[in-house]
């Protein structure tokens, strides 16, 4: 079983006037960070904000009537179950979803809003899937695979079908590796288009199951990354298949790259993207050399991320530019120490933004006082203006 670029057109015509046709758009702003010429597909604008919606309507418009009657069962802990869900409530197929026990209530409630009978069980996605398995052979569903399903990946090839339309001068798509839906439909319809494109697959460095079956290892998988989207143990057989001839190679990425790309998206172009649906552009923020200077296509291909997490992403990345700066101090334990030492730092046009005081610490004199001071400053030579502004004036910090 394959997919082909007839199929994918298929697909195409079926999602017409069902799903967003989202814009694909040119970045100003992210071509002079990146030195690449680079155009974003918006996918996190679909309903339920991910890409995964093209799939599983495509699949579930396939259904013979006794089969929409019978219902459709899936194992997922996320965009999958959501756009499932969505479009089996729309079609008037009912919808069965097995997830961890320990999948966060947020996503759980969502697709619960959307129709779906939700099931918990096991500690993991495999736990889940194989008791969908079950529950399918039970009550005789149709299961819908998340990613190693043909109509599945025809769906998500359908992305790079309207990518080329909208911006035909693209020469390079680095595109998220999970399962390898997205990759091995999109790389099908991009060299089925363009033949001389290149697809770079973008995996995350503590998940590299595509690579490490296309380098012949065995490799250390698991941890917790903020890619948890494409954070697939193994990847999918036919997926694999498809996909491997198709790429010219596959990039890791660490976690540092995706909370930077999260963040861009959010200060650059002003839209949410998870840290999957990130992925594109960290590969451009990580491996600058490869793309510098050519015409690249980024699928941001889901939004849904915890606003903790994303405000944690955030703030993380002030720290890291120097934005947000927490220094300690040591000095006399005397009356008037903090307010003068505050002055110095609003007289700099520093930000205080938290201060913790501890007497007690033993690596202080018995007489002394230490402050951490946390500090929001304007850039990295700003901070370098607040320290010197403290050592000139007795306090030399440490920052931490």
């Amino acid at each position: 079983m394959s997919v082909t670029i007839d199929d994918i057109r298929a697909a195409a015509d079926r999602l017409a006037g069902h799903i967003e046709r989202t814009p694909c758009r040119p970045s100003r702003t992210l071509s002079q960070i990146t030195g690449a010429n680079v155009w974003v597909k918006f996918e996190n604008l679909q309903f339920t904000a991910a890409f995964k919606e093209r799939g599983a309507l495509n699949k579930l418009l396939q259904l013979s009537a006794s089969e929409q009657k019978r219902g459709v069962i899936a194992a997922s802990a996320g965009n999958h179950a959501q756009g499932l869900s969505y479009h089996g409530q729309r079609l008037g197929v009912p919808v069965t979803i097995v997830m961890p026990v320990q999948t966060p209530v947020v996503k759980v409630e969502h697709t619960r809003h959307f129709g779906a009978e939700v099931i918990l069980h096991g500690e993991t996605y495999d736990d889940a899937n194989a008791y969908a398995r079950e529950i399918c052979n039970q009550r005789d569903l149709v299961f819908v695979h998340p990613f190693d399903d043909a109509d599945v990946i025809a769906g998500q090839g359908t992305i790079a079908l309207e990518m080329l339309e909208d911006a035909p001068d693209i020469d390079v798509l680095p595109v998220p590796i999970g399962g390898g839906g997205l990759i091995s439909g999109m790389a099908t319809a991009a060299k089925a288009v363009k033949p001389d494109i290149e697809v770079i697959g973008v995996e995350a460095a503590m998940y590299p199951s595509f690579t490490a079956r296309m380098r012949g290892f065995r490799p250390n998988i698991g941890g917790q990354t903020i890619a948890e989207g494409i954070a697939v143990k193994t990847v999918g057989e036919l997926t694999y298949a498809i996909a491997r001839p198709l790429l010219s190679d596959v990039l890791l990425i660490e976690e540092s790259d995706f909370e930077r790309a999260v963040a861009l998206y959010v200060n650059v172009e002003k839209t949410v993207a998870e840290g999957a649906g990130a992925a594109s552009l960290a590969a451009l923020l990580a491996y600058p050399e490869r793309f510098r200077g050519r015409n690249v296509g980024l699928v941001l291909c889901g939004g849904n991320i915890d606003t903790r997490l994303l405000a944690s992403v955030l703030t993380r990345e002030l720290i890291r530019e120097r934005r947000m700066t927490s220094f300690r101090i040591i000095g006399d334990d005397r009356p008037g120490l903090l307010a003068t030492v505050s002055a110095v730092i609003g007289g700099a046009g520093g930000n205080i933004i938290e201060v913790s005081h501890n007497r007690l610490s033993l690596d202080v004199p018995a007489k002394g006082a230490e402050f951490d001071i946390m500090v929001e400053t304007r850039d990295s030579k700003h901070t370098d203006e607040i320290t010197e502004a403290l050592r000139q004036h007795g306090y030399p910090p440490r920052t931490i």
